[in-house]
C-alpha cells in the first residue's frame, strides 16, 4: 500500500435521519465513512444540530469542526469543539446534544 490523502476538509460524508428511537431533540441525521485499505479502524463522522442517544464502542476521536456537549450516564458531560481529542468506552450510553453540526476523526482499536 502507497501512502495516499484519505480524505480533505471538503471530503462529503453522506448524512441521514437518525432513527425515531436515537433522536431525542431537533431532527438530526448523521452518517459515516471508514476508510479502507489502513492498519487500523477509522474515517469520518458527521452529526448536525439536533441531540441523539448511542451505545459507543471503543474510540479515541478528534473534532475536526462544530460543538456539542456529551452527556456520558454516570459521568460528567463533556463539551468538545475543535481540536479536541476525546476517549469513549465501548458500553457507554451518550446523549449528544450537537450545537453545531460536528465532524470527528475516528480510531478504533
Amino acid at each position: 500500500m502507497s501512502s495516499r490523502v484519505l480524505a480533505t476538509v471538503a471530503s462529503p460524508v453522506p448524512v441521514q435521519p437518525l432513527p425515531a428511537s436515537q433522536v431525542t431533540s431537533g431532527d438530526p441525521a448523521a452518517g459515516v465513512i471508514e476508510f479502507v485499505g489502513v492498519p487500523v479502524p477509522c474515517g469520518l463522522w458527521e452529526h448536525t444540530v439536533g441531540s441523539s442517544t448511542d451505545t459507543e464502542v471503543d474510540e479515541v476521536f478528534v473534532v475536526l469542526a462544530g460543538h456539542a456537549r456529551i452527556e456520558i450516564e454516570g459521568q460528567d458531560a463533556l463539551t468538545v469543539g475543535p481540536g479536541d481529542v476525546v476517549h469513549l468506552e465501548a458500553g457507554t450510553r451518550t446523549t449528544w446534544h450537537v450545537t453545531e453540526d460536528l465532524r470527528k476523526f475516528w480510531v478504533t482499536p
